[in-house]
């Protein structure tokens, strides 16, 4: 399974560097060319004919951070594509995201536009801790995590290896437990948005700092596990890696836009 960091963080900024300049984006992961898991970022980050490949869009939540990519996305694809492109998400989510971008107000609603060509974009209901085939190899499976809104996270997996990808969560319970049961497991994408000194505005965001993170890592049971960590607030960036960099966990990587990873 091949997995791109198109944005990795919680927002989007520039960052200035010692030598060169860092662009934030905010999340959105591309699997398999096809299979976009979450959409924070996702025209910006593909040329037209990548973007012409997607055909599944992978939604944890509705916060703004992680659905923005779709509009720009559809603009490009109008006229261009002909398949739909499903935008799978909790019943709630795939409602809001009507009722608020997708609104004829906002944005058109391609979900719903007169003459099929221009239904670009159709609508897959998930139920929590549910196995769906996304795609001819992948399936997901949603479980409930703890955030403001009402929020999944998934395991994702082929016939031969299987992923967990945590969407925007606090301590939780229900994803670790299934995690631990899972023997191809081959990585967890956790997310951490603040750091340690944050901690009062991490509970009331519902996100992880590094020491919450590693109290969630340890759940799993599974300490030579890999970890990936993404979704830093990328004003505080420097001080969440320095944090995770003092946490006893042996394999961690601190993602960022542009990597690539195969497991």
């Amino acid at each position: 399974m091949n997995i791109r960091v198109l944005g990795a963080h919680g927002s989007d900024l520039l960052l200035n560097g010692p030598t060169s300049q860092h662009i934030c984006r905010s999340v959105g992961f591309l699997v398999n060319e096809e299979l976009m898991v979450d959409a924070g970022t996702l025209a910006s980050g593909l040329t037209l004919e990548e973007q012409k490949r997607i055909k599944y869009i992978l939604l944890s939540h509705l916060h703004l951070d992680h659905v923005k990519g779709i509009p720009p996305l559809v603009d490009n694809m109008s006229g261009l594509v002909d398949h739909q492109i499903v935008v799978a998400g909790l019943p709630s989510v795939l409602v809001g995201l009507q009722k608020h971008v997708f609104n004829d107000l906002v944005f058109p609603n391609f979900f719903n536009l007169p003459g099929s060509p221009y239904s670009i974009l159709r609508a897959e209901k998930l139920e929590p801790k549910r196995e769906l085939p996304l795609s001819k190899r992948v399936k997901i499976t949603p479980i409930p995590v703890n955030h403001t809104v009402e929020t999944a996270g998934f395991i994702i997996q082929d016939d031969e290896v299987a992923w967990i990808y945590s969407g925007d969560t606090y301590s939780t319970e229900s994803i670790w437990q299934e995690a631990a049961r899972i023997p191809n497991l081959k990585g967890v994408f956790i997310e951490v948005s603040f750091p340690d000194s944050m901690r009062d505005m991490a509970y009331r965001s519902k996100h992880l700092t590094p020491t919450l993170l590693a109290q969630e890592y340890r759940k799993i049971g599974k300490p030579d596990l890999p970890l990936y960590v993404y979704h830093m607030k990328p004003s505080v960036r420097d001080q969440i890696i320095d944090e995770i960099s003092h946490l006893d966990i042996p394999h961690v990587t601190i993602l960022e836009e542009g990597q690539e990873l195969k497991f």
